[in-house]
């Protein structure tokens, strides 16, 4: 049954650990889509930059959502949303300012930080329908599993919203640009990879889950919660 804790609405400044998950979830976020624009390879895998830190943005989504709530999740996704649609307007934005004298960087810059049309797309998009689909998943198991088991719902959430995520950024950022093969390739490494460390980071994630529920002294459960993304109230 839900408690009148997950009956609360939520004031700002009424957790005290929720600001600092957040400002994490974005640092995240924002780091690991610039370091996306070098494609690298270790021990066979290859895949862009950002996937080496991008998935402990799930991570995070497990948690915001499994001590928070989705609501409260839901409200996290929208911030890095727009601030990661903010960063690539600015850095756009710059790129397209004429370089002042003598400074010679203008190519190494657009060919780092001048992030195409198409790469902030695929990035927006993907991160949209990935955090989403991984915040659903992971409060519906919740109240599947009532609480239990929460390792089935930080990997099961992931299978689904870092497949999805994956796949959309892939397609929509280098299909054509590299080889299909390529593309294959660097889709199967991501998933794998991006998996893997959630699993790795489980026993992690317990103990952060576990000592948040005790420190902020609630354990939500979304009974009723309304799913729409574009909802807020």
């Amino acid at each position: 049954m839900e408690s009148n804790q997950n009956k609360q609405s939520y004031i700002p400044g009424s957790y005290r650990y929720f600001d600092l998950i957040t400002g994490l979830f974005v640092a995240v976020l924002l780091i690991s889509n610039i370091a996306s624009s070098k494609i690298v390879e270790i021990w066979k895998f290859t895949f862009d930059g950002g996937t080496i830190l991008f998935p402990l943005s799930y991570i995070f989504g497990d948690i915001l959502t499994e001590v928070y709530g989705y609501k409260k999740g839901r409200r996290v996704i929208w911030i890095g949303f727009f601030c990661a649609l903010l960063m690539s307007f600015t850095l756009g934005l710059i790129g397209l300012i004429r370089p002042a004298g003598g400074w010679e960087y203008q190519e190494a810059y657009m060919a780092i930080l001048g992030q195409t049309p198409r790469i902030v797309t695929a990035s927006l998009i993907a991160y949209f329908a990935g955090e989403f689909s991984n915040s659903y998943v992971l409060a519906k198991m919740k109240i599947i599993t009532k609480g239990r088991w929460l390792f089935t719902r930080t990997i099961g959430s992931t299978i689904v919203g870092e497949g999805i995520d994956t796949v959309i950024f892939v397609v929509i950022a280098f299909l054509g640009v590299y080889s299909n093969r390529m593309v294959l390739l660097i889709i199967i490494s991501n998933y794998i990879f991006k998996v893997s460390l959630e699993a790795i980071f489980t026993p992690v994630t317990y103990k952060i889950v576990g000592f948040l529920k005790r420190a902020e002294k609630v354990n939500y459960f979304d009974y009723g919660t309304n799913f729409n993304p574009f909802v807020f109230s």
